[in-house]
Parts: structure tokens; C-alpha cells; sequence
């Protein structure tokens, strides 16, 4: 969002009230059916120069919206990297702690291995190295022997400290591994918190544009009313002037032949036509119909709701940044919902919000595009995660299998 943004979008609700007094309330005529010279008549100069006008000022407000959409694309991104790096993270801390413990039980069995050898040496009365040093027939094989339990302590001492030098070192690394981790939460929750912050950015200017489409499409009306009201005065005209020349011909025919101009109706357009949990959210994937367009996070909060699950709010990137925390496919369940922050498949919708579906087994995703749809996990992958990328995970953080 650049910085004056604030102050344009001001403007731009200061000019969506001034075009609401210059323009004033306007009759929605629907143009068709006109006659044959209609295309001839033309409205007037005052409709056609509003008309461009608020046609400019809808332009320079999508322009706007799209720049938006753009710069959230593009923070989504940014989030989609953090989470990486924080699944990445997550797994260098993973695997540093079975090291850790890996050399807590080394260590646990040498020491338990010099405990047993030390106690056994006390039960014995400590015959055993003195038996060793006491056998030796010369005293050059005495020291040598002495030399060699003298090695054989040492080399335990030297095990012991080797292990704990290197469990030191491991739980520094999994400690700043951790620290790392922590800063990354940190970044994620700035990012999501500046994502909404441009989605409530984008709402309003989304309502600058709507009302700014609401004149064009008044003004649009009140041409063609014009332009119709126009045509019919010349028709008229033309129907007077025909009159009165066959009135002027004594004694001639005067039954003349009309071509009648159909009226135009326009057509109306065809109607769209593991575990019991689990199955239940599956069950009514299949049985729950599709809100209407770009509306895939309410269809998924209403399978939920019908499956008995519960109730979770929010739209596709709310979702997503809640629930969706893997892009693992081992760990990809039937019921998890599948989603992505941002994607430039569907324009802003797509860029500013995302799209959400769920899993229902066998390689398929089933979501809302409009019309309910079924498709493969990679083409779901292919097509909505070419922004943000495509994670997966539990909505609500209940695990249903």
C-alpha cells in the first residue's frame, strides 16, 4: 500500500458524494427493440459527458483496487516463505532433539557402565585391579599394568566428556533453532496482521467502486433512455411525413405495408445445473450446495456445519492462515481443508482472498468455484498455488480421523 493511499481513497469518497449530487437519481431504461433508424439518435451531450466522466473516475478506482490486490499478492508471498521457513525450522529443532536424546541415553549407558564396573570392584574388595597389579612378574610389568588401568579410567572419563560436550553443544543449537523459530512467528503475525489491514483497505475501496459503478450504470440508463426516447421521436417523424405525402396523392392507395420491428426479449440464461467423521464431512461435500460465486470459504463452513463438526467462520486466507500449516502430502487427511492465501487465477478475489476447498480422499479436492467441482490435488495445486502455495490442515484444529 503506498504511503498517500489513505488520502486517495478520501478523495475518492468525497467524489463518489459529489457524483451522487451532479448526477441526481436517473430512470433505469433498458435499450432494445429499436427501430430501424434509431441508430442515428444520440443523447445528449450533458448524459455522454457525466457518462465519461464517472466512467474515468471507475477506472481510476479499479486501478486502484487492482494495485491493492497486487501489493497483497505479493505480502502473501512473503507469508507463504515464513511459513516455509518456519516448517523448515521446525524440522532442523526435530531432528536436533533426537540427537539430544540420542546422546542422553549414550551418555546414561556409559555412566551406568562405570557405575557397574566401579561397584563391582568395591564388591570384590578391589581384588581385580589388584590382582592384575600383583601379577605382574617384573616391575616393568607393573608399571605397564598401572599405565593400562590408568588408560582404561581415562578413556571413560574422555567418553563422558566427549558426550556431554557434544549434548552442550545440541542444546545450544536447538536453542537458537527455537529463537529462530520464535522470530518467524513473530513475522507471520505481522505479515497476517498487515494482510488484513489491506483487506479492510480493499473493502473500501471496493464500496468507492461499487457506488461508482451504480452511476455509470445510472447514466448508462439514462442515455439509452435519451437515445431511445430519440429514435421514437424520429420514427414519428417519419411515420407523419409518409402521412401526409399519401394523403396529398387523390384517388391513390392508400393501404400501405408496415414492417413490424420485433421487439427484442432477452433470453434467460440456463440454471447452473477413514472415520465416521470423516465420512460425514465426505457425505456432505457431495450434498451441500455451492453459496453462489466466490463464496468457497462459506460452502466449506456450511459442509462442516451439516457433517456436525461445528461452526468456523472466516474467509479462504483467514482459514488458511489459522488451520493450513503443512504442504507434506504424507501428512494430507480426508476431511482436511486445502487452501492458499493468494492467487492470480481469478483476479483480485483470488489475489486479496484466496480459495479454500476440501480433501475427500483418493487424490481429489472438491470446492466451491461457482458451481461445486471436483478435481485432482495436483491440478488443484497447479492452478491456486501459483501465488501464496497450497497448504493443508485441520479446520478448527480438530482432527477428525
Amino acid at each position: 500500500m503506498s504511503p498517500n493511499s489513505d488520502s486517495i481513497l478520501s478523495q475518492e469518497l468525497s467524489r463518489r458524494t459529489a457524483l451522487k449530487a451532479l448526477f441526481g437519481a436517473a430512470s433505469a431504461a433498458v435499450l432494445f427493440g429499436l427501430p430501424a433508424r434509431a441508430h442515428a439518435a444520440e443523447a445528449s451531450k450533458e448524459t455522454t459527458d457525466k457518462l465519461n466522466a464517472a466512467q474515468a473516475q471507475l477506472d481510476e478506482v479499479q486501478a486502484q483496487l487492482d494495485s491493492i490486490a497486487n501489493e497483497y499478492a505479493a505480502l502473501a508471498n512473503k507469508n507463504a516463505q515464513t511459513l516455509n521457513d518456519i516448517e523448515n525450522v521446525q524440522g532442523k529443532i526435530d531432528d536436533t532433539q533426537a540427537q539430544i536424546d540420542e546422546k542422553k541415553a549414550e551418555l546414561k549407558k556409559k555412566r551406568n557402565d562405570l557405575s557397574d564396573r566401579v561397584a563391582a570392584s568395591y564388591k570384590s574388595g578391589g581384588t581385580n585391579i589388584l590382582s592384575l597389579l600383583l601379577a605382574s612378574g617384573s616391575f616393568e610389568e607393573l608399571v605397564a599394568n598401572a599405565h593400562y588401568v590408568e588408560k582404561i579410567n581415562k578413556s571413560d572419563r574422555d567418553a563422558i566428556e566427549d558426550i556431554q560436550t557434544i549434548q552442550e553443544e545440541l542444546d545450544a543449537q536447538k536453542t537458537e533453532l527455537e529463537s529462530q523459530k520464535a522470530d518467524l512467528e513473530k513475522l507471520k503475525d505481522q505479515q497476517t496482521a498487515q494482510m488484513q489491514d489491506m483487506q479492510a483497505k480493499q473493502q473500501e475501496v471496493q464500496t468507492v467502486l461499487n457506488g461508482l459503478s451504480d452511476d455509470v450504470k445510472e447514466l448508462m440508463a439514462q442515455r439509452d433512455s435519451e437515445i431511445l426516447a430519440a429514435a421514437q421521436a424520429e420514427e414519428a417523424a417519419r411515420k407523419a411525413a409518409a402521412a401526409a405525402a399519401a394523403a396529398n396523392k387523390n384517388n391513390s392507395y392508400s393501404g400501405g405495408s408496415s414492417s413490424g420491428g420485433g421487439s427484442h426479449a432477452p433470453g434467460t440464461p440456463q440454471q447452473n445445473a477413514g472415520s465416521g467423521k470423516q465420512q460425514a464431512v465426505v457425505n456432505a461435500c457431495y450434498s451441500t450446495p455451492s453459496p453462489g460465486q466466490n463464496w468457497c470459504a462459506a460452502w466449506v463452513t456450511n459442509v462442516f456445519r451439516n457433517a456436525g463438526v461445528g461452526y468456523f467462520g472466516g474467509n479462504a486466507c483467514d482459514m488458511f492462515n489459522a488451520w493450513c500449516y503443512s504442504s507434506d502430502r504424507s501428512a494430507l487427511q480426508v476431511g482436511m481443508i486445502v487452501a492458499d492465501s493468494s492467487h492470480s487465477g481469478t483476479g483480485a478475489p483470488g489475489l486479496i482472498y484466496g480459495h479454500v476447498g476440501i480433501y475427500v480422499g483418493g487424490g481429489i479436492v472438491m470446492s466451491n468455484e461457482g458451481a461445486i467441482t471436483s478435481k485432482s490435488l495436483d491440478s488443484f495445486i497447479s492452478f491456486y498455488g501459483t501465488g501464496s502455495g497450497v497448504r493443508w490442515g485441520w479446520l478448527g484444529g480438530i482432527a477428525l480421523s
